[in-house]
């Protein structure tokens, strides 16, 4: 016991009498295993009270045993870590690579519509709708690339690729681009996030029957999203086609004009095409397709920040920062749609990192692994086509309902109320 005294008053410890045993028998460490009311000493001030060591333990942890992890404990890794992980190829653009999968993407929705219409059989439409809605999907996920500047460098090119990748599928590009960059500066925030974001209680009490159904009964969630580009999400105000909302800054306005009347064009063709082949095809062709689209973009977006088996963090405050927030995100395996909506699912490093181009996604990922250690979710792996992730829909949406009104750290809570009422249904 004296060598433990002398050495934690910082004078040099007695050698040990005995040899250092081979066993599971570990020599006492007292910054470990101090009594209560402990204090170390030091040479300026000395308190040799209740300076009792314990014994010398034995090391036989309980099977299956581990120290649980907190996901949102500050990281012991910085973000420059992570990009330093990152080949430095893995950053560069190539515009003739991204408009080679535009090429590809156009090339096959245009021969999916005109197989439909040439067969105009009832046992090839379903089969139609979902291909052309999840090509639909797609053409979005490049249209976002170009929101991201991940297309190419040259601004232009994004702006026109962009717009007309997203008008087709009757997307305000710039007002979803903007939208989608706030989103992403402040992912994982609980009030300034701008797509899913969690309900603070408050909130949620205030919500009538009807808002609560359509937001969290399935499949009501999963048509979100054009009611969400004309009146955001509960909580906020504003709209993706008003130039004047709160969405936008002034220097903003003429790229949300533009892309506005974008749409509105797009919305004139659709009309007119109505006329020429009549309403009944045109809805058989563009319209259910179009219904397919809003569902896989809500159930991606969904998923990439709720639905784990594991709760995870939102922040508030002090606690938030870029890194953490972006730590929150999951990435998911969607089986053959990977690389049908160009690796979306590889969400984590392009929440971070939204320059890297989707095709660099999965190698970028993969080297940061090492640095992100328990804070990368390793995705469960998917059958051909993701039916699994339904089941974790339906159970997020179930329990997923609101977050505390205080604290900076806080986990999504469950209204029992609803959640019976989920099961019931």
């Amino acid at each position: 016991m004296a060598t433990w005294v002398l050495s934690e008053c910082g004078l040099k410890p007695l050698p040990p009498v005995f040899p250092r045993p081979r066993t599971g028998v570990v020599l006492f460490n007292p910054s470990k295993f101090q009594p209560r009311g402990y204090t170390s000493c030091s040479f300026g001030e000395r308190n040799w009270g209740l300076k009792v060591s314990a014994p010398l333990s034995i090391a036989s942890p309980i099977e299956g045993e581990q120290e649980k992890f907190d996901p949102s404990a500050p990281p012991p890794f910085k973000l420059a870590d992570v990009r330093a992980a990152i080949p430095k190829h893995c950053w560069v653009k190539d515009p003739w690579k991204s408009m080679s999968y535009v090429v590809r993407d156009v090339i096959v929705v245009i021969g999916l519509a005109a197989a439909a219409a040439f067969l105009n059989n009832w046992l090839v439409w379903p089969l139609y709708w979902a291909a052309q809605g999840t090509m639909f999907w797609a053409l979005f996920v490049l249209g976002h690339d170009c929101g991201h500047g991940s297309f190419s460098n040259d601004p232009n090119l994004n702006s026109v690729v962009g717009h007309l990748l997203h008008s087709s599928i009757l997307v305000p590009y710039h007002g979803w681009r903007i939208s989608h960059r706030t989103h992403h500066q402040n992912h994982g925030h609980v009030e300034n996030d701008e797509s899913w974001h969690p309900l603070p209680e408050k909130i949620f009490r205030s919500l009538d029957n009807v808002t609560r159904t359509l937001r969290f009964k399935v499949p009501f969630p999963m048509l979100a999203y054009p009611v969400y580009l004309w009146s955001r999400s509960p909580g906020k105000t504003g709209s993706h086609f008003d130039p004047s909302s709160e969405l936008f800054v002034p220097s903003e306005r003429k790229d949300v004009i533009t892309s506005t009347v974008s749409w509105t064009a797009m919305v004139a063709l659709l009309v007119g095409l109505g006329f020429v082949m009549g309403p009944i095809q045109l809805l058989k062709l563009y319209g259910v397709p179009y219904v397919i689209f809003v569902m896989w973009l809500d159930l991606v977006t969904y998923l990439h920040h709720h639905g784990h088996e594991d709760k995870l963090p939102w922040y508030r405050g002090q606690e938030w920062n870029y890194l953490r927030g972006g730590l929150t995100t999951i990435d998911r395996d969607y089986g053959l749609i990977n690389n049908i909506h160009h690796d979306i699912g590889t969400h984590v490093i392009h929440h971070l990192f939204p320059q890297i181009p989707h095709y660099h996604l999965i190698e970028a990922t993969e080297a940061a692994k090492p640095v992100f250690g328990k804070y990368y979710r390793e995705p469960k792996k998917s059958a051909p086509f993701p039916f699994h992730l339904i089941g974790d829909l339906v159970r997020s949406l179930r329990k997923d309902h609101f977050v505390s009104d205080t604290g900076d750290i806080v986990y999504y809570q469950t209204d029992p109320e609803l959640s019976d009422s989920s099961k019931s249904n």
